[in-house]
This record gives structure tokens, C-alpha cells and sequence, in this order.
């Protein structure tokens, strides 16, 4: 009989997580910021140098932020899985019998079970004991360069978009324009993750929106009360 491939969609966590927050937070920040600055009545020059140093510190911002955090889930699992093969080396009956007990659980009878562990053990045992024991697998694995890369690509992607609507309103039209185009991004971002992730959009898009809004709503009162104060 042939296998029957399937993809499933939560080999796409890694990366999707990532993405999906570079891109919300390049939209927002930036948004968010160019608005504050037009609220408080600068100028264009002065929209877009906020907007481009934004741009960069998000930038770099989320790609440090998701190597450190990343990298520290990775330093976790290299210090539990060094742990698991001293164990297997130590106490590999105890090993064997934590696994059997671990199929036992999940409803396989005891000699089954047993069977099992010392078939799996036999193939590979720190393997086994990595994705039933410690939940460690492949697809969700930590990757810290992988996130890195992603969250500042997707952050610069999203942070584009308000620096090219910074650069192309009219001044007049630069606090509607800005926020309603942010908007709009924000909600088509919502329903391309909702559909990578294989879920409804319908929610996805309520979140992203309701507190890219909220968060532009508050810059952009505060660069209102700055500029009035000047």
C-alpha cells in the first residue's frame, strides 16, 4: 500500500509566529509612529526620518529580540536532552520503563507498551525519549537565526507600507490616509495568517486591527498634546 503524504499545517509554527508578529509590529510601530509626529504638525522630511529610524531600530529590535528569546528555548533543549543521553547511559533500564509507563498512558497495554519501548529504544533511543518524554521534535524545534531572519524581513515588509504612504499623501490627507491605510494593512495581514495557519479569518483580523487601532488611536493623541504644548 503507498503512504499516504500529508502536510500538516503546524510544521509552519516556526515560522509563521514570527512572521505574522515582524509584519503586525512593522505596521503598527510605524504607523503608529508617523502618525504621533504628523499629529504634533511636522512636516514631511521630518515623517519620513522618524518613520526610516523606526524602520531600522524595529528592524534590528525584532531581530535581536527573537535570537535572544529563541536562542535561550534552544539553550533549554540542548541542557534537556544532554541530560536525557547521560541518563541513557547511566540508567537504561529506568529509561526504558519511564518510556513504557509514558505509551502506557496514553492507553497501550502494559506489554505492548513495553515491547514498544524496547523496539523504540533499540532504533533510537534519545530520539524517543526527546519527542514522547521532552515533546522535542523537529518541526518545533527552536531555530533562533530562522525567527530572527523572519521577524526583521517581515518587520521591514510591514514597516514599508506606511513609510510609502508617509511618502505619497497629500499632507492634508497624511492623518485619515495614514491611519486607514494601516488599517486596511493590518486586516489583510490578519486574514493571510489566519489562512497560512489554516483558521477562519474572521477573528485573526478582529485582533490585529482592534489593537493596531487602539495602539495608533493613543501616538497619535499623544503627538497631539505634545505639538499643542510646543
Amino acid at each position: 500500500m503507498p503512504l499516504h503524504d500529508e502536510a500538516h499545517l503546524v510544521a509552519r509554527i516556526g515560522w509563521l509566529r514570527a512572521a505574522v508578529l515582524g509584519a503586525n509590529d512593522g505596521i503598527v510601530s510605524t504607523a503608529s509612529l508617523v502618525l504621533g509626529v504628523a499629529a504634533s504638525g511636522a512636516d514631511r522630511q521630518a515623517l519620513l526620518v522618524a518613520g526610516v529610524a523606526g524602520l531600522v531600530a524595529g528592524a534590528m529590535s525584532m531581530a535581536a529580540g527573537e535570537y535572544v528569546s529563541v536562542s535561550s528555548q534552544a539553550d533549554t533543549e540542548a541542557a534537556d536532552l544532554a541530560r536525557e543521553r547521560a541518563e541513557l547511559v547511566s540508567s537504561p533500564a529506568l529509561e526504558h520503563a519511564e518510556l513504557a509507563a509514558i505509551y502506557r498512558a496514553r492507553g497501550v497495554d502494559a506489554e505492548t507498551a513495553d515491547r514498544v519501548a524496547t523496539q523504540m529504544m533499540a532504533h533510537d533511543a534519545l530520539g524517543a525519549h526527546a519527542r514522547d518524554e521532552l515533546h522535542i521534535t523537529d518541526t518545533m524545534a527552536a531555530r533562533p537565526v530562522v525567527a530572527a531572519f523572519a521577524s526583521a524581513a517581515t518587520f521591514t515588509a510591514g514597516a514599508a507600507l506606511p513609510l510609502l504612504l508617509a511618502l505619497m499623501l497629500p499632507m492634508a490627507w497624511m492623518m485619515a490616509g495614514q491611519a486607514g491605510g494601516a488599517i486596511l494593512f493590518l486586516a489583510l495581514l490578519g486574514a493571510v495568517g489566519a489562512r497560512a495557519g489554516g483558521a477562519a479569518a474572521g477573528r485573526p483580523v478582529a485582533r490585529v486591527v482592534f489593537w493596531g487601532a487602539l495602539a495608533m488611536a493613543l501616538t497619535a493623541g499623544i503627538g497631539r498634546l505634545a505639538g499643542t504644548a510646543v
